[in-house]
């Protein structure tokens, strides 16, 4: 059985949850990701990056079975599991991913605010640069963090920001609702 460190945060609004990913699911993803980049064949099979909407060079989709096999799929439902039933106080009847992908992201890559399909999305992080504290551009009168996750819900009021920065770390997976706009951008 999977033991997952886990924080329920609620800055504004609806509910997030912080999970942290064991070690061996982070390894088996990067070793995963490893090997598409090797196979010719299978990176252009996986490309996912038509589908989405960043500016970002590799974004590749998860296969159903290495999602099985790897843990991949149970992780996702015991912390989707648990959150539900830490914010509303009830257990999910039924656990349905409708995908999930990759994105590596290198100097001046970024996703712009977009939202997810489904009930839930989620953000996680495989591999950081030791340089992505340093990095911060400014573009349209905003301050932007390079490498920074940002959630952003409802609008800005007094004592009430409506953005929530998150500064990545190995292993760190962020649960959210589909009501949330997600960005990021890269060092």
């Amino acid at each position: 059985m999977i033991s997952i460190k886990h924080d329920l945060i609620r800055p504004f609004g609806p509910s997030i949850f912080k999970a942290e990913m064991p070690s061996e699911l982070v390894n088996k993803l990067n070793s995963y990701v490893d090997e598409i980049i090797d196979n010719n064949k299978k990176s252009i099979e996986l490309d996912h990056g038509k589908n989405l909407t960043g500016d970002v060079t590799q974004e590749f989709k998860l296969e159903v079975e290495f999602m099985k096999v790897s843990g991949w799929s149970e992780f996702l439902m015991k912390c989707t599991d648990r959150w539900i039933q830490l914010a509303m106080k009830k257990k999910i009847s039924k656990f349905s991913l409708i995908s999930s992908w990759i994105v590596r992201q290198f100097e001046n890559e970024y996703n712009p605010t977009h939202i997810h399909g489904g009930h839930i999305s989620g953000a996680g992080f495989l591999k950081v640069p030791s340089s992505l504290e340093s990095y911060k551009q400014k573009k349209d009168g905003m301050d932007y963090h390079g490498g920074k996750l940002q959630l952003i819900h409802g609008s800005r009021m007094f004592m009430s920001q409506s953005v929530l920065e998150i500064t990545p770390k190995v292993g760190d997976f962020y649960f959210f609702p589909k009501l949330f706009n997600a960005c990021s951008f890269s060092f």
